[in-house]
């Protein structure tokens, strides 16, 4: 097989490499209307890129079908990040490997001066990134007088990144005659102008929408509450059982707790930051490539340049930036026309946030709840019974030793430890604390096993909370706001019990609750110190002080019963009050189960009133 336009050489190296035909990224810039011009290729992430612009560029650097002997580069590759100029380095090498090429890769975090070293041996072409090449040409180490071609790979990242005085120094140390390749995802107007200065007569390509870049592609977007989202990001791991997945966090603090919590649990993972060395990040995506490790905690350095062929499963544990960096952190899944996933993991409070960027990048997402720990183990059970019923051939010994196992044991017994010592292998799925709003029947009731908590009149009447502080959440019912993640929000926020919280009202865009004044001043200190600069935490939760108190009324369903800390309805674990006034999560003994304090037992039976009827005032004590 061979490929129109292209020399043999080239066209030899993609038939080894597997390829039978190109993307359509790699067939538009080797026709016959883009050789020897300068380009400005708009491409999607995974559609190719790499190989396209080393096929754009054979005709200045081959030679009868080989490169020829060069005392100073006569290729030079700019790409944003360490990951990214390695990536292009392999790709190039078994691309002219027939050729004869000699490449330098010159990236921030490895040895300056052997790099220096193979600069001055002679090499036809240099891969970097702009800060390091830039130390290079100052120092005089990088010559580019002898320049064919220079591309420009992730354009818009490097300027998003700050690189934009290093690009100009870089190329204007080029020579007038070398030909500009410049490819980016997006072209905003800023890369629109450096191309109107570096470039001549450039033809401009686009592929976007053509390729199948995020085509192979599902994505999903998963509701939870803001206290649930580690235990989700374990049990969609579990669920999946991805080959590899690659799992996306905004900090490299967020990443050092996800990637220690992983490990403690059982998986096989590894860490991806800017605080890890290059050295550490290599063995890191090597692990990755040898089966090693399945999974990649990793922050934004990863989302462009990490091609791993069995990564299927990308997670963005904590929501991306904008619509472009949802874009390239998928887009490291579902590459060369393979099937990807990609889970978005949504805060009940930022889902009108994350609706918005998915209509903004024109993805199409399935909205779900989290999977449960009844749904990891049912998929357990899939798979097992999936794979011990798939035909083998057995070993002579095998089948010696299970007949060993027959005389011994039943063979239900042995299938029990089959199964057992197969669940052993893997990390056990988590209980989630909500796993999204409870349904109601067709009157509009709840369903059987909930019920709505003792209306609130106008404080919580328990011991301590006779002076209590007000303070305000800005999340209500419009964003499924529930005492089941609510409470537990709280106490980690604020450092206290759930205990110590008293009344919750929950309106339709705030939920206001109030704490005994002895501990308030320590509760806002904590609140202060667990929030971002924007007064957030992670999930865009905010907690502040509200000295006026409600200005609703407790919400009622249509009975006439008070909503009291549900503000809509009771979850199935019900905020109840022991006797004594201790409020804890707990199960009902009963369908209705005992409402609190009111006779000398201190379980008094719940009787709904017939629909209409208030219930009667309690006297104050």
């Amino acid at each position: 097989m061979t490929f129109e336009n292209l020399s043999p050489v080239l066209s030899d190296a993609l038939v080894a490499r597997g390829y039978e035909a190109l993307t359509p990224v790699q067939t538009h810039v080797t026709e016959s209307e883009a050789k020897g011009r300068d380009l400005l290729v708009s491409a999607q992430t995974g559609s190719g890129k790499t190989v396209a612009f080393g096929l754009a560029m054979a005709d200045e650097l081959l030679e009868d079908g080989r490169l020829p002997f060069a005392t100073s580069p006569l290729a030079l590759i700019i790409a944003p990040t360490r990951e990214l100029a390695l990536q292009v380095s392999r790709e190039l090498a078994w691309l002219y490997g027939k050729a004869g090429v000699r490449i330098a890769t010159c990236v921030g975090g490895m040895d300056a001066s052997k790099e220096r070293r193979a600069l001055g041996q002679g090499v036809q072409i240099v891969v970097g990134t702009p800060g390091r090449l830039r130390d290079h040409l100052e120092r005089g180490a990088l010559d580019l007088s002898a320049l064919r071609v220079a591309v420009l790979d992730e354009a818009d990242e490097m300027l998003d990144m700050g690189f934009r005085d290093d690009l100009e120094e870089i190329l204007d140390g080029t020579p007038e005659t070398r030909r500009t390749l410049l490819f980016s995802a997006t072209l905003p107007k800023p890369i629109v102008q450096l191309a109107k200065r570096y470039q001549r007569d450039a033809l401009r390509i686009s592929t976007v929408g053509e390729d199948r870049g995020h085509g192979d592609i599902a994505y999903q977007a998963v509701t939870v509450a803001p206290a649930d989202i580690e235990g989700a990001v374990i049990n969609l791991l579990r669920l999946h059982e991805a080959e590899t997945a690659m799992l996306f966090c905004a900090t490299r603090d967020n990443v050092r707790r996800l990637h220690a919590s992983l490990v403690e649990r059982g998986f096989a993972a590894v860490a991806l930051s800017g605080e890890h060395s290059q050295n550490e990040r290599n063995h890191a995506l090597q692990a990755l490539r040898d089966r090693r490790a399945r999974v990649c905690v990793a922050t934004d350095v990863a989302a462009r340049g990490i091609d791993l062929p069995t990564l299927s499963l990308v997670i963005h544990v904590e929501i991306p930036r904008d619509a472009e960096a949802l874009q390239h952190r998928s887009g490291r899944t579902g590459r060369a026309g393979k099937k990807g996933t990609a889970v978005i993991i949504v805060p009940y409070p930022r889902r009108r946030r994350v609706d918005g960027m998915l209509r903004g990048a024109r993805i199409e997402a399935e909205w779900m709840d989290a999977p449960t720990a009844a749904d990891v183990r049912a998929r357990d059970q899939e798979r097992l019974m999936e794979k011990l019923l798939t035909p083998q051939e057995h070993e002579p010994e095998d089948l010696e030793l299970a007949q060993r196992l027959m005389a011994e044991r039943s063979p239900e017994d042995i299938a029990a430890s089959l199964v057992r010592s197969h669940r052993a292998l893997m990390p056990p799925p988590e209980d989630l604390i909500d796993n999204g709003p409870r349904g109601r029947d067709t009157a509009g009731r709840p369903e059987r096993g909930e019920r709505f908590e003792r209306p609130d009149r106008g404080g919580d009447r328990r011991e301590g909370f006779e002076d209590a502080v007000w303070f305000r959440l800005n999340i209500g019912r419009h964003q499924n706001a529930d005492p089941r993640w609510i409470l537990p929000l709280l106490c980690r926020r604020g450092h206290v019990s759930k205990n110590e919280i008293g009344a919750i009202r929950i309106g339709p865009k705030e939920t206001m609750f109030n704490i005994p004044r002895a501990i308030a001043d320590r509760f806002a200190e904590a609140v202060v110190r667990t929030a971002n600069q924007d007064g957030e935490d992670d999930s865009g939760v905010s907690i502040t002080p509200a000295p006026d108190g409600p200005t609703y009324p407790p919400r009622r369903d249509k009975g006439g019963h008070g909503g009291g800390h549900s503000g809509d309805r009771a979850p199935r674990a019900t905020l109840g009050r022991a006797p004594g006034g201790d409020r804890s999560f707990g199960d009902r003994a009963g369908p209705r189960g005992p409402r609190g304090p009111g006779g000398p037992g201190g379980n008094e039976r719940y009787k709904p009133k017939p629909f209409g009827q208030r219930s009667p005032r309690r006297p104050s004590k």
